[in-house]
Formats: structure tokens, C-alpha cells, sequence
């Protein structure tokens, strides 16, 4: 995998969290330039997955190919849950529906690694 990818996910997921920590201590809700800023860090994720796909299929790696490409799908799709779940509760708590989808991001992107590692399966 990716050390860029894997860096850029998990400190874009990093400063989003400690932003959503300010707002909930305000008791405010995300602002549109939050949710702006997740929509980077999900075309992080994107170019993650295709990237992942490619250096999957050119690994000699002991890497299990199934566990592997269902983290890469399923670390994409914690944010757009979290995001959605937000917009409907716009209140403090949902500020914190998005802080606990953001660090399953940055969860899911470490397990991710200890699999693409072969140590982890």
C-alpha cells in the first residue's frame, strides 16, 4: 500500500476529529466547511480504494485479497454514514456521530495496514 495515502488519511482524519472536538465544546453543530473538509478526506479514501486494488493485484504479498478490499470498501464508508446520520440530527450530538466516523477512519486505516502487511490477518 500507499505510505501517502495511508499518512494523508490519517492525519486529514486526525484534524477533522480535533475540529469536531472544538464544535462539541462550543455545542455547535458542523458548518458546511466541515463537512467540505470530509468530502477531501473521502476523495482520500477514494483514490485509496483504486490505489489499493491495483497494488493488490501487483503484490507478491501474503495478503488476503477479500479482507483487504472489504476494509478498503468499508473505512470509504464510515464518513458517508457519519455525515448522513449528522445532517439529520444537527445538534451537538450529531457533531458526535461525525467524531466517532472519523476515528473509525483512522481504526479501519490502521487495521488496513496490518493486513496489507500480512500480519494481521
Amino acid at each position: 500500500m500507499n505510505d501517502w495515502l495511508t499518512g494523508a488519511v490519517v492525519v486529514l482524519s486526525l484534524v477533522a476529529g480535533v475540529v469536531l472536538v472544538l464544535l462539541m465544546v462550543r455545542d455547535e453543530a458542523a458548518q458546511d466547511r466541515t463537512f467540505a473538509f470530509l468530502a477531501l478526506v473521502e476523495l482520500v479514501l477514494v483514490v485509496q480504494i483504486v490505489v489499493g486494488c491495483i497494488a493488490l493485484g501487483r503484490t507478491e504479498r501474503d495478503v488476503e485479497g477479500v479482507l483487504f478490499v472489504s476494509y478498503l470498501v468499508g473505512v470509504a464508508l464510515a464518513l458517508p454514514v457519519g455525515v448522513f446520520w449528522s445532517l439529520a440530527e444537527r445538534t451537538r450530538a450529531g457533531t458526535g456521530v461525525l467524531l466517532v466516523a472519523v476515528l473509525t477512519v483512522v481504526a479501519l486505516q490502521l487495521r488496513l495496514e496490518t493486513i496489507w502487511s500480512g500480519t494481521g490477518v
